[in-house]
This record gives structure tokens, C-alpha cells and sequence, in this order.
């Protein structure tokens, strides 16, 4: 196994003892898990830790002048959405040890796939002072750790965006219309978009309540993800290349579409549901009904 090799001087690793991740749900803290089942692109994510630094130390066994300033950084980055940004940052100036709390506040809708949050205590301004080899310039990382989270749970996820229907093609009346691109290969993130009339008061209220829904969300939400599912996998199943043994790319419309239908239908192949649309569309829409348990955990 291979090991980089910075051109730096770092400190001991444990120049800093870094606290886990917690998620704040509900005015509650709980322990970040390694994957969120029930995520979406509506719920935004609240994370905390501390972490406990001697920045003194830090100088001294990197070779550093003691007036040199350290910061804490955090950063994530989302593969579903390609994203990638700074949360928090927090100076550390002078010989003190201390104990930092960390926050990052992430939009659901910026993220996807999976969530990597890199800690890092890093030099942030550059200095020629120091002993040889010696960290010079700002943003070079004496100490660093990362923490993954798998967003995709067992539904479909993609973008969405509440709306106003009567400023578009589609009618006022309809309550959600789901954009879907024709490209296998493209990005999941560009390639699906759930629109949400918001004149329709039960289905925009369903989802501002997604992160706790009364029964009457419940419902709403369990029809609209039946009828997502319904027209992906119609959609996969006109697409020519979307059959048995076909390989797409993570993160691409193909294997967000692939995923789904494993998923729904693990016992069957893609051919056998094909011939099923086919000969009886009406009979296929019932059979995702019964895949997908509509209204069962209402």
C-alpha cells in the first residue's frame, strides 16, 4: 500500500483528537451514520463535532515560528452533484490549547450520492519564517481526517423545485411533473427533475412535511413516489440501451434507472419486464404498485 509523501513537516497525528460527526434532527442530536436510507433532496443536513487542538504543538513539530496562524477547516464534497464547498472555518491564533466546535449547514438540494466531509488543521497564511522544510504556504494540511455518508436510499433521488404550474406548459391542475432526459450516460443531477405545483396545497405541504409527515403526507408522498417510479422505469424500458448486463457510470441517469429496477424487480430481468409493458401496460403499472408497497407504511 502507498503512502503520499508531503514535502512538508507535519505534526503527530495526534496533535488534535476530533469528536464524531453528530446529525441534528428534530432539535436532537444523534450519531452520523455511515448511510441516510431516508434522505432526499429536501432534507438539508446540520452536522456538529468538536475537536480538541493543541496548535502550539502543531507549530513546533512542523517546524513552524510560533506566531504562525492555524486553522480548522471543514470541506464537503457531493458526487451526485459534483459540488464541492467549505462549511467552517475557525483561526487559531496563539499558544492555547482548546477545544473548537465545528458546524456545517448543507442544502439538500447541492448534494447527492455520497457526502465526503474532509477536517483539516491546515496553515492559513503563508510565511517564510520556520526551520527547514517547513509548511510555507497557506492551505498546507498538517492534520486531516474525512468521514462518508451515503445519501441514496431506497428511492429515486434527484432534484426538485417547488413551483407555481400556471407559469409553465403544464396544466394548473396537475400536482408534480417529473422531467426525465433521454441520455444515459448524463449526469443523474441534470438528467431528472421532480417540478411541484404549488397551488396544490396537499402535495406542496406533503413535502415541506417530508422530514415529518402527518398520515395525510404519507399518502401523498407514497402516491407521487409510485408514480416517479412508474414513469422512469416506462422510460428505461423504451430506452434501447437500457437492457440486461448493461454497465453505466456511477452517478449517470443509466445506472440511477438500473438501480431502481434492481431494486423493484430483483427477480426479474429487464427483457421479462419489457415483454410485460408491452403486452400490457396497465398490468405493469400494477405490478410497480405492488413492488414499490404503495400506501403500506402509511
Amino acid at each position: 500500500m502507498s503512502r503520499r509523501a508531503l514535502p512538508y513537516r507535519r505534526p503527530t497525528a495526534d496533535v488534535a483528537d476530533a469528536g464524531d460527526w453528530r446529525l441534528l434532527v428534530e432539535d436532537e442530536e444523534i450519531p452520523l451514520p455511515r448511510a441516510l436510507d431516508d434522505w432526499d433532496y429536501q432534507m438539508d443536513l446540520v452536522l456538529r463535532r468538536t475537536v480538541q487542538v493543541d496548535p502550539q504543538r502543531a507549530r513546533t513539530e512542523s517546524g513552524l515560528p510560533p506566531d504562525a496562524v492555524l486553522a480548522l477547516s471543514v470541506v464537503w464534497t457531493a458526487t451526485g452533484s459534483n459540488l464541492r464547498a467549505p462549511a467552517d472555518h475557525i483561526r487559531l491564533e496563539g499558544p492555547d490549547a482548546r477545544v473548537c466546535e465545528l458546524n456545517a449547514r448543507l442544502r439538500g438540494v447541492d448534494l447527492g450520492g455520497s457526502l465526503v466531509v474532509d477536517t483539516a488543521l491546515v496553515l492559513a497564511e503563508g510565511t517564510t519564517k520556520g526551520k527547514a522544510a517547513a509548511p510555507r504556504r497557506a492551505g498546507s494540511v498538517l492534520w486531516s481526517d474525512r468521514h462518508s455518508v451515503r445519501l441514496q436510499g431506497d428511492a429515486p433521488q434527484f432534484p426538485m423545485a417547488v413551483i407555481d404550474f400556471a407559469n409553465t406548459s403544464f396544466p394548473d391542475g396537475a400536482a408534480w411533473h417529473l422531467q426525465i432526459g433521454n441520455d444515459l450516460l448524463g449526469a443523474t443531477m441534470g438528467s431528472l427533475l421532480l417540478l411541484v405545483n404549488e397551488t396544490n396545497a396537499a402535495t406542496a405541504a406533503a413535502f415541506r412535511n417530508a422530514g415529518k409527515p402527518r398520515p395525510m403526507d404519507r399518502a401523498v408522498l407514497s402516491t407521487v413516489y409510485a408514480d416517479v417510479a412508474r414513469i422512469m422505469l416506462e422510460h428505461a424500458l423504451r430506452h434501447p440501451d437500457f437492457v440486461d448486463g448493461a454497465e453505466f457510470p456511477d452517478e449517470t441517469l443509466g445506472s440511477t434507472l438500473m438501480g431502481l429496477f434492481d431494486r423493484l424487480f430483483p427477480a426479474s430481468s429487464i427483457q421479462a419486464q419489457r415483454l410485460n409493458f408491452e403486452s400490457s401496460a396497465s398490468h405493469f403499472a400494477s405490478d410497480l404498485q405492488a413492488a414499490v408497497k404503495i400506501f403500506q407504511d402509511i
